[in-house]
């Protein structure tokens, strides 16, 4: 393991809107609504991430917050692995609408071996559009058998959609929360290397990490 790397700080602690007193937009619902609006939106300005891109982080980390009290996983580690995997929503060209849905979708390379590892079909084309090879979807950039597995309706609407933010936070979320306390550095070293297998990934989401907690703090 590299040495010299920063671990994260403390996991950053988004506001709750029980505590804030404008009410979040009508379109915002499920683990969105649960961010205060004007902390998202003085974070937003201070570290550049698109504010619907930040709603569906930090609502997400307040739902696992509920749900799973020992996992402590901080809504800047999400934003962290978002901006990695596709510039929180941007990447190629996409965008997070209002309902924090990629548009057009975002899709990885075809698995075929020839950049990254092979991996065959596994979902007919069902989230990526091959029936040949896997690509990895959506902002935080799943291959289909990892989100049939983890796959969540952080929105509400019944649909588990890995394009869609929401969803895709929350179940990035339980996939790290799978591996304990992220408090403790080292085990929140190996959930996020579970993300994916290079060291250099890992450090370089805890200093993107980092750089979003202090603005925020």
């Amino acid at each position: 393991m590299p040495t010299g790397i920063a671990t994260p700080l403390p996991e950053a602690e988004p506001a709750s809107a029980a505590s804030a007193t404008p009410v979040a937009p009508p379109l915002l619902v499920g683990n969105a609504a649960l961010a205060d609006p004007v902390w998202a939106a003085r974070v937003a300005q201070e570290t550049g991430i698109p504010m619907r891109a930040l709603l569906g982080y930090a609502g997400a980390s307040l739902a696992l917050a509920a749900e799973q009290s020992g996992c402590h996983l901080g809504w800047n580690t999400l934003a962290a692995l978002g901006s990695v995997e596709s510039g929180h929503g941007t990447h190629d060209g996409s965008a997070l609408g209002a309902d924090g849905t990629a548009l057009p979708g975002i899709f990885g390379p075809a698995l075929d071996g020839s950049a990254f590892a092979a991996i065959s079909d596994t979902d007919r084309g069902a989230w990526d559009g091959s029936s040949e090879w896997d690509r990895a979807v959506g902002p935080l950039q799943f291959i289909p058998a990892t989100w049939e597995r983890w796959g969540a309706d952080g929105n509400g609407d019944g649909v588990d959609d890995p394009q869609q933010i929401d969803d895709a936070a929350l179940a990035a979320g339980r996939y790290l929360c799978h591996y304990g306390e992220l408090s403790r550095p080292e085990r929140w070293r190996t959930a996020v290397f579970a993300f994916n297998h290079v060291d250099s990934y890992v450090d370089t989401v805890a200093a993107t990490a980092n750089s979003y907690a202090v603005p925020a703090g």
